[in-house]
């Protein structure tokens, strides 16, 4: 867990080519600057490159092997060895690779210093930037996902259910009290530090006890997690919405009711969520599965970047939402 967010996840691929293309633009402006003409331009530009780009390469490499540190770092500390570390392989680089690639480069070892102090500077900006406007976004999601799961139909069905289980099963009736404070407890929760998976299928299990309540034998689960990493982290409250979708737009409509398919399994790093119900070809379905994607796909972009993804696709009268992220 990262004790300071605004440092950037140097192990994440979309920041990781985020910082390439900084540099490269800013390596650009630079040759623009100093050139009257395309051709200086483009000297400029191949000169400095041959500098730059293996310099640039090899911090993201260092960046990369000391990120479980810098996770571990106040954020002013972090910002200090990155500067630090930029500036000792800025130096090293500059004397080994200058004098093989870019011998008439025209500047020193203390200004090509000084310009990656610059650099890294705009860089971390940038980022702390993005990290301050992703924080309002954080918090919209967040009600977003609140007001998507907390369906009205779901909490007086699920009281309703309770009540008609008090005189003849109060044990039962009991123990669905104490899953439906846990599920509003964990929803009203500020829910931004990724959880075990393990809590989360914990949780999701409790959702389905409750609707099990009303639906009784039309609601059919088919658990297949047995090679499923009960340690990995995920974002809390990913997959209680797609279970809740399943339920209202796939189990309910049908007389006969249905099954639900949930697969989660591990594979070269990579943690695969397989999501499906029954589907029914109609617009009701169809536009109230999108708010709870559209919100689970924010929040992935939120913590992963690039790094996961969400598909859904239609097979065989099923509705199935696939989930990629990277295994923690």
């Amino acid at each position: 867990m990262r004790k300071n967010s605004r440092l950037p996840n140097l192990r994440n691929v979309g920041i990781l080519l985020r910082i390439l293309l900084i540099a490269n633009i800013l390596a650009m402006l630079n040759a623009l600057l100093l050139s009257a003409n395309v051709t200086q331009f483009l000297t400029q530009f191949t000169e400095l490159s041959a500098t730059v780009e293996p310099i640039l390469i090899l911090s993201l490499v260092c960046l990369f092997a000391v990120n479980p540190i810098l996770a571990q770092l106040q954020y002013w500390q972090g910002i200090l060895l990155i500067m630090l570390i930029e500036i000792v392989l800025t130096a090293v680089g500059f004397t080994i690779f200058n004098q093989y690639f870019s011998p008439d480069v025209g500047t020193s070892v203390s200004r090509t210093c000084l310009l990656t102090t610059i650099v890294t500077s705009i860089v971390l900006f940038y980022f702390n930037l993005q990290q301050r406007a992703y924080s309002p976004a954080i918090a919209e999601a967040r009600l977003q996902a609140l007001q998507a799961r907390i369906r009205p139909h779901f909490l007086f069905n699920s009281i309703n259910a309770v009540l008609s289980l008090i005189r003849s099963q109060p044990k039962r009736a009991e123990t669905a009290l104490e899953d439906m404070a846990d599920l509003f407890r964990v929803l009203m929760a500020d829910n931004r530090d990724l959880v075990p998976l393990a809590q989360e299928i914990a949780l999701c299990r409790q959702y389905l006890s409750i609707e099990k309540l009303r639906l009784e034998e039309r609601l059919m689960v088919n658990w297949q997690i047995e090679q499923m990493p009960p340690d990995a982290l995920i974002p809390p409250l990913i997959l209680q919405p797609l279970l809740e979708n399943a339920v209202y737009h796939g189990i309910e409509p049908l007389a006969e009711g249905g099954e639900i398919n949930i697969h989660i399994f591990s594979k070269k790093h990579e943690l695969t969520i397989v999501i499906s119900n029954p589907y029914l070809s109609d617009k009701a379905h169809h536009q109230g599965n999108k708010m709870a994607l559209r919100n689970i796909k924010e929040r992935l972009l939120l913590h992963y970047d690039l790094e996961a993804s969400l598909q859904t696709k239609v097979a065989d009268n099923r509705y199935e939402v696939q989930i990629r992220l990277p295994s923690q």
